[in-house]
C-alpha cells in the first residue's frame, strides 16, 4: 500500500478491461491524445499474438478507492536474450498521473517480477517489443501522434527518472510533405543508378513471398541498430496481412539492385485521424464511421512505418540511391490517395545517414521519444 494505493497484477478479463481503460482519465482534457481502439489493444495482448511465441508478459494496475489510476507491464523477450545474453527485461504500457509515489510502486512491481525471473537490468518502454510502439514522448506534445506512435503527458520523463531510470537513446519522428520538390542532387543520384535500380509495388498475388522478401531486408537493414530483435516470419506475415487491409499494394515499394531486392518502404494512412472521435469503440456504429473514412474521406496524413536498405549499402552512394528510389516511387501513390504530409518514424538520433537523407528532402523533426534503462537492484 502506498498513499492508499494498491498495485495488483492483472488476473482475468475484468482486470484486463480495467488495464486497457487506464489512459482515459489520465488524458482527459488533452486534445492531442487519440483513444486507442479497445478491440485492437485487447487483441495485441491476447495469447494468439505471434509476439508471445517468444515472449512473456505481466501487467499491473494501481488502484485507489476501487478505481484504476495507473498501469505498467513487464516483458521478457527470449529472442532478445538469445541475441544479447544481457539478462535485460522490458517494461511498457506505462500510464500514470503526476504522482511519483504511484509511479514508483508500479515500477517496483514490474522490476520485482523481472528480478524473480533472472533479469538484472530493465529497459523500455516497449509496447510490447522493439518492432512495435516504443518510447515516451518528450518533445512534440502539441500535435496528435500518428498511427502506431505514442502520446504522453509532459511529466512522464520526470516520473521515470524518479524511478531510477536514465536515458538509453532517443528516437525521432520527421514530418515531410509528400509532394516535396526533387532536388538536383537527388535527381543526379537517381540518374546515376537508373540502369541498376528498379522499383516496383508489392505484388499482391504472391503476398507471402513478398512479405518474406521485405522481412529479410528489414532484419538485415536494422540488425546493427540499438535494441534490434528480428521479426519472426509469423509476426511479419500477420503485420503484413493487417497492413494490406488499410492500403493498396502501390503504397509498398520494393527496390531491386541489379535484380536483387535491396530496399523497401511502406506508407500507412494515419488511422488516428479516422478513430480520434470514436472513444476507442467500434460498436455499435464506430466501425461504419471508420470504414467510410478510410474508403471515402481518406486521411490527409500518413506515416512511413517500415523502411530498410540492406546493410552492405548503408552509408554509401548506393544506399542513398536505394533510399531515394523507394521514397520517390512512393510519392505518386501516396499523394494520389490524398495524403499530403507523412511522418517518417522512428529514426534513431545517431542514424546520421538516414537523418541526412530525410533532411535533404525537407523533413523536419516533429517529435522526440525517449527510451530508458536502469539496473534491477
Amino acid at each position: 500500500m502506498t498513499m492508499n494505493v494498491a498495485v495488483r497484477p492483472i488476473q482475468g478479463r475484468r482486470d484486463l478491461r480495467a488495464f486497457l481503460r487506464v489512459p482515459w482519465p489520465i488524458y482527459a482534457g488533452d486534445p492531442c491524445w487519440v483513444p486507442p481502439l479497445l478491440l485492437e489493444r485487447a487483441q495485441a495482448l491476447a495469447p494468439g499474438n505471434p509476439f508471445f511465441e517468444h515472449a512473456r508478459w505481466q501487467g499491473w494496475i494501481a488502484w485507489r478507492d476501487g478505481k484504476p489510476i495507473g498501469r505498467i507491464s513487464a516483458q521478457i523477450d527470449e529472442l532478445h536474450q538469445q541475441r544479447y545474453g544481457d539478462a535485460t527485461g522490458y517494461f511498457g504500457l506505462f500510464e500514470c498521473g503526476d504522482e511519483p509515489a504511484v509511479a514508483q510502486a508500479l515500477f517496483a512491481a514490474a522490476c520485482g517480477w523481472l528480478r524473480e525471473r533472472g533479469m538484472r537490468r530493465v529497459t523500455g518502454p516497449f509496447n510490447l517489443g522493439i518492432n512495435q510502439e516504443i518510447g515516451v514522448l518528450v518533445e512534440g506534445f502539441d500535435t496528435p501522434p500518428k498511427v502506431m506512435m505514442g502520446h504522453a503527458r509532459p511529466y512522464y520523463d520526470a516520473l521515470l527518472q524518479g524511478c531510477g531510470l536514465s536515458k538509453a537513446v532517443d528516437v525521432l519522428a520527421y514530418e515531410i510533405e509528400t509532394l516535396f520538390p526533387i532536388s538536383k542532387a537527388m535527381n543526379a543520384v537517381l540518374e546515376r543508378y537508373r540502369n541498376r535500380i528498379r522499383v516496383r509495388p508489392l505484388q499482391k498475388r504472391r503476398l507471402d513471398a513478398e512479405l518474406e522478401i521485405m522481412r529479410d531486408i528489414f532484419n538485415d537493414a536494422w540488425s546493427n541498430n540499438w535494441g534490434f530483435v528480428p521479426f519472426t516470419e509469423k509476426e511479419f506475415r500477420a503485420a503484413g496481412h493487417e497492413m494490406l487491409l488499410l492500403i493498396p499494394p502501390d503504397m509498398v515499394q520494393i527496390a531491386d539492385l541489379d535484380g536483387t531486392p535491396a530496399a523497401f518502404m511502406v506508407t500507412l494512412p494515419n488511422l488516428n485521424e479516422a478513430i480520434a472521435d470514436l472513444d476507442g469503440r467500434l460498436l455499435p456504429f464506430g466501425w461504419l464511421k471508420l470504414l467510410w473514412r478510410l474508403k471515402v474521406r481518406y486521411p490527409s496524413s500518413g506515416r512511413v512505418a517500415l523502411m530498410g536498405v540492406r546493410q552492405p549499402f548503408q552509408n554509401s552512394r548506393t544506399g542513398a540511391a536505394l533510399a531515394f528510389a523507394v521514397i520517390n516511387a512512393s510519392r505518386a501513390p501516396v499523394s494520389g490517395a490524398g495524403i499530403r504530409t507523412a511522418e517518417m518514424s522512428w529514426i534513431l538520433e545517431d542514424n546520421k545517414g538516414m537523418r541526412s537523407i530525410i533532411e535533404s528532402i525537407g523533413g523536419v523533426v516533429s517529435k522526440r521519444y525517449r527510451m530508458y534503462q536502469g539496473p534491477l537492484a
